[in-house]
């Protein structure tokens, strides 16, 4: 029997949010990117605007849609496997940063690393699927999978072209709205492609020492609002003292 699945409205909003807001930080540290003066300089803005995409924007927004969805049934999520699926996004959205931003911009080099950032957020989205412990087995619709992982790669191929020809804060913030829809739609389309069918209650050995938490979701969207808040602060002094010397 498959269960329905049914969502937290509030979850629902605040998983767009935080990818909003997510967005918003990694464009503002990634235009630095193509200006950097030394390798040194270069590398630390595509980790710092890799770190905050994959983990702040993309990791967190999959992670708090997935609380807000609920299956009727009890879920925690492993550890290791949810680790291991912040540290892909990560990776993947640092790889495109660093391949989209390197030298002179052309539309070959962002279509592969949009491809690889999309296929590396799509691999996220599935291993932290994979993380969910419940008393059901979990089953696919192989047609809406590749039409996630195909929203992913367009998504990608938009975020690095926004990321390195965007200046404006206003512009910043239409797209981050955009990219917002673009991060939920691939999440959400993967989910509609989920099927949860009812294993008669037995649950992986090591359920009982998964993540869970009634307020685990907002407690996510706290934590990653506070550190995205300080990181465009920083980022904020930093353009001012910029600003100062070269006048």
């Amino acid at each position: 029997m498959h269960a329905h699945q049914n969502y937290s409205l509030l979850l629902v909003v605040l998983s767009y949010v935080i990818a909003v807001l997510g967005s918003f930080t990694a464009l503002q540290l990634a235009v630095g990117i193509p200006h950097a003066q030394t390798a040194r300089q270069r590398w630390s803005g595509v980790f710092a605007a890799g770190a905050v995409m994959g983990v702040g924007a993309i990791w967190a927004m999959h992670f708090i849609a997935m609380l807000a969805c609920d299956t009727g049934m009890p879920v925690t999520y492993d550890l290791p496997r949810t680790t291991m699926s912040a540290l892909i996004a990560f990776g993947a959205c640092s790889i495109g940063l660093a391949v989209a931003g390197s030298a002179i911009f052309s539309w070959s080099k962002l279509v592969v690393a949009g491809v690889c950032m999309g296929l590396g957020v799509a691999g996220m989205h599935y291993l932290g699927m994979a993380a969910m412990m419940m008393g059901a087995d979990i089953s696919y619709n192989v047609g809406l999978v590749a039409v996630s992982v195909g929203i992913a790669i367009v998504a990608s191929i938009a975020a690095l072209w926004l990321a390195f020809n965007l200046r404006g804060p206003l512009q910043m913030l239409g797209s981050a709205l955009v990219m917002g829809v673009a991060v939920c739609g691939m999440h959400y389309t993967g989910m509609a492609a989920v099927n949860f069918d009812d294993n008669g209650g037995r649950l992986p050995e090591n359920f009982a020492n998964g993540l869970r938490g009634n307020n685990l979701g907002a407690g996510i969207f706290i934590v990653t609002l506070v550190m995205l808040l300080v990181v465009l602060g920083v980022n904020y002094m930093r353009q001012q003292r910029r600003a100062q010397v070269s006048i």
